[in-house]
Parts: structure tokens; C-alpha cells; sequence
């Protein structure tokens, strides 16, 4: 393993993590809505949820979206509707009562509403068709043969974990910034129905 594979490996795994996705808008929804730490179950949800997805497709898992691809399609639909049923939620999430606070953190005391739980965004990757294509893409792609194989996709797992950390709490910081415009319970709603239409249109991604 020479520079150019860790080098690889890191702008594929900032770029996988980075573009836009279900795991993205709806933690920029969660940043807007809940602030950052408050969001941090979630953030750990879905990293927890890709490293279990890599390791499975590591050890072989991956091989069977090849050998039966309806399964693939079986997955997209569930992710779809599932996808689709989160919009909702968060198109008609509850504005906080009162102001939101300043405070990077994001917590007040009369905030209302709940974030994703760390277990519901780690179950949730498991329907996120992007998560399974990230996953068996960098598998096959990177990995490395012979008694380099485990090793080299060791560190294709650690890659997506603290890159994929920084590039999906980038897209947390972006809703604290739109946090600060979010100052009344009308703004709020306004927020919450684009963020619900932007997580609904992700299906773009995983359809197509």
C-alpha cells in the first residue's frame, strides 16, 4: 500500500460522504432543527451504519447484489418508501416553541421534537441504497489482492469513518448557520416542508 491508495481512497471517501443524500439533507434538517449536538446521535448512526455495511461487503455480503440483483431493485423500493416516510416526518415536524437559541450547541430548554436516534440511522443505512453503492464501490474498486485484502479494506473502513465524520458534521454546521434565520415557529415550518421536499427528492439518487 503506497501513497496514491491512501490517497484514493481519502477522495473517494470525502467525495461518497460529501454530495448530497438522504443521510445529508436530513442531517442538515436536523442541524436547522436540533443543533449540533443534539444531532450527534445521528451523525454516529450513520457512521456506525456504514462501517457495518463496508464490513459486511468486505467479508462477501456484497457479492450477492451481483449474483441476484432483484434484491438490489427490493432494496430500493423499501428505501424508497422509507425515504419518503421520513420526509413526511420531517416536512411536518413541530416548530420549537419559543426562539431558537444562539448557542452552537443548539440547546434550550423549551425545544420541542426529537432527532434521529443513533439505532434508527444505523438501521436506516441498511435500506439507503447510496450506503450499499459506496460500500461495493470502494470494495471492489480499492481493495487491494491477496494477503493485502483484508488490510487494505481495514483502511477503506477507517477512511469512511473519520473523513465521512467530517464531511457529513459539514453538512450539520451548514443547518446551525440556517439555524440563526430560524428565529419564529412560521420560518421554522417554511424549513421544515423544504427540508421534508429536498429528503423526498433524494429518491432522484436512488432511483436512477
Amino acid at each position: 500500500m503506497d501513497v496514491s491508495f491512501f490517497l484514493s481512497i481519502s477522495i473517494f471517501a470525502v467525495v461518497m460522504s460529501g454530495t448530497p443524500g438522504p443521510n445529508n439533507i436530513m442531517l442538515l434538517a436536523s442541524g436547522g432543527q436540533y443543533g449540533y449536538w443534539r444531532t450527534m446521535p445521528h451523525i454516529l448512526g450513520i457512521l456506525v451504519g456504514v462501517m457495518t455495511i463496508n464490513v459486511s461487503v468486505l467479508f462477501g455480503l456484497g457479492l450477492l447484489f451481483k449474483l441476484y440483483p432483484f434484491l438490489y431493485n427490493a432494496l430500493k423500493i423499501v428505501g424508497g418508501v422509507y425515504l419518503l416516510w421520513l420526509a413526511w416526518k420531517i416536512a411536518n415536524a413541530t416548530p420549537l416553541s419559543g426562539q431558537l437559541s444562539a448557542d452552537p450547541t443548539g440547546s434550550t430548554k423549551n425545544e420541542q421534537g426529537k432527532p434521529m436516534s443513533l439505532v434508527g440511522a444505523w438501521l436506516f443505512q441498511f435500506v439507503n441504497p447510496k450506503a450499499w453503492t459506496m460500500s461495493i464501490s470502494s470494495m471492489s474498486t480499492f481493495t487491494l489482492a491477496d494477503d493485502l485484502y483484508i488490510a487494505s479494506g481495514l483502511w477503506i473502513i477507517l477512511a469512511f469513518i473519520l473523513l465521512g465524520f467530517i464531511a457529513i458534521s459539514a453538512w450539520t454546521g451548514l443547518g446551525l448557520l440556517i439555524r440563526q434565520c430560524l428565529t419564529t415557529p412560521k420560518r421554522q415550518r417554511y424549513f421544515n416542508r423544504c427540508m421534508g421536499g429536498m429528503t423526498a427528492a433524494t429518491l432522484l439518487f436512488i432511483l436512477n
